[in-house]
């Protein structure tokens, strides 16, 4: 099937290595955005409108929402038309969201503020989607895990400085200033898009049907090649479990931990540290190290971190909660740079967006089941009980892969099809 490439080969080298950097650049505001944004709701419902887990699951869950109702459309957006307008478009649609979500504040309506967490999220999921499929047009097959740690590198530092930054705004000011920050560094991505070329739309056959059929096609991708529906498999049970804790540490941490609303940000920033090292020394650690080690390692290490926060004894949650972060930044960067990958070289061109969609709806349209779910569990048996939770569902993340075939997999594999 035909298919446009977006950079020619011969344009591939230096000048493609630029354009992953202004992509990488533009992720990280992206993200950054994201992460002010996620790191804000939860604060905002405990200390402006004197809530806890029953009101921070739902706006988490919101924020989370997007992934269920955009992945898909943003992944056929992104086999389509141009993707670089596309990119614009999630900035754009990001920066609305969090508009929304300040006039939800100033009104005291919460509805409008999970509402525009909903919609700037929306416009992170396009973008994300959107940037992944350009990955593989922009560097050759065996450079694809370091381009994809160059993105990641950026995301990490997005998790790294946005928790500590909305903690301290919390603490000296208002958590409503997370909102602000996000704004900001939506408008610096903005900026650094506008140095990447304008590229025409992918052209690729209409499957008959049309677009749900072409939405069928790449998930029948994703369900009939077995190492992807591992990872997909994975990605559930793994971020079912994150937003559980993610849903109930601000809350715990507050009030069954004793920190402060500084130190609950700077614990869950070392996610963001584990993030960086782990995307710095990504390059260096997918070539001396066995995917299936990577593949194992993200959810063990995970499951790790919900049972020491869950033991953590009397006066060490200070030193301990930042180490379990590191932990659950750490293993799944790793993680997820060798699984995207392994995806993007299993996938034909024509279906990079679709399958990239499919994926991505495993892995993050879970969240607002697993924040509503921590809620629940919180609320109705305690905070001890929504951890035992999630560390249940880091464990299911940890069986998938080895007991599937990429327990196996001890090399990443050829390209043939990322040129079909």
């Amino acid at each position: 099937m035909p298919v446009c490439a977006n950079f020619q080969v011969s344009q591939r080298g230096t000048m493609s290595q630029r354009h992953v950097t202004i992509l990488a650049l533009a992720a990280g505001g992206a993200q950054a955005g994201d992460q002010f944004v996620l790191a804000s709701l939860p604060l905002l419902a405990v200390l402006l409108f004197g809530g806890g887990a029953e009101l921070a699951g739902p706006l988490v869950a919101a924020h989370g929402a997007a992934w269920l109702a955009a992945a898909l459309p943003a992944g056929l957006l992104a086999d389509r038309l141009p993707r670089r307008a596309l990119l614009g478009a999630g900035l754009w649609l990001g920066l609305g969201g969090g508009l929304l979500a300040i006039i939800g504040l100033r009104c005291d309506f919460i509805p409008l503020l999970g509402g525009g967490a909903f919609v700037a999220s929306a416009g992170t999921v396009l973008f994300a989607i959107v940037a992944s499929a350009l990955v593989p047009e922009l560097a050759p097959p065996d450079r694809l895990p370091r381009a994809n740690a160059r993105i990641e590198l950026a995301r990490a530092l997005a998790g790294l400085l946005a928790p500590p930054l909305v903690g301290l705004a919390a603490s000296r000011w208002s958590p409503a200033l997370g909102l602000a920050f996000a704004m900001a560094a939506l408008l610096l991505a903005l900026l650094a898009l506008a140095r990447l070329p304008r590229q025409p739309a992918p052209v690729v056959e209409r499957a008959r049907g049309g677009s749900l059929a072409a939405l069928a096609e790449g998930a029948g991708f994703v369900l009939r090649q077995p190492w992807l529906c591992a990872l997909a498999a994975c990605a559930i049970f793994w971020n079912f479990a994150f937003f559980v804790l993610v849903a109930v540490f601000v809350p715990f941490a507050l009030q069954r931990l004793g920190l402060t609303p500084l130190q609950t940000g700077l614990a869950q920033s070392a996610q963001g540290f584990g993030m960086l090292l782990a995307a710095l020394l990504a390059g260096r650690i997918v070539r001396l190290t066995r995917p299936n080690v990577l593949l194992l390692f993200g959810p063990a290490v995970s499951c790790l971190a919900a049972v020491l926060l869950l033991a953590a004894p009397a006066g060490t949650a200070p030193i301990l909660a930042p180490a379990c972060w590191f932990l659950l930044g750490f293993g799944p960067m790793l993680w997820l740079i060798c699984q995207t990958s392994l995806r993007q070289l299993l996938t034909p061109r024509r279906l990079q967006g679709r399958v990239n969609g499919s994926i991505q709806l495993a892995i993050y349209g879970v969240r607002p089941l697993g924040a509503l779910a921590g809620g629940f569990v919180a609320t109705r048996f305690g905070g001890e009980a929504a951890l035992a939770l999630a560390g249940l569902c880091f464990l299911a993340s940890f069986l998938v892969p080895l007991t599937s075939g990429l327990r196996r997999l001890h090399s990443l594999p050829a390209s043939h099809a990322a040129t079909a």
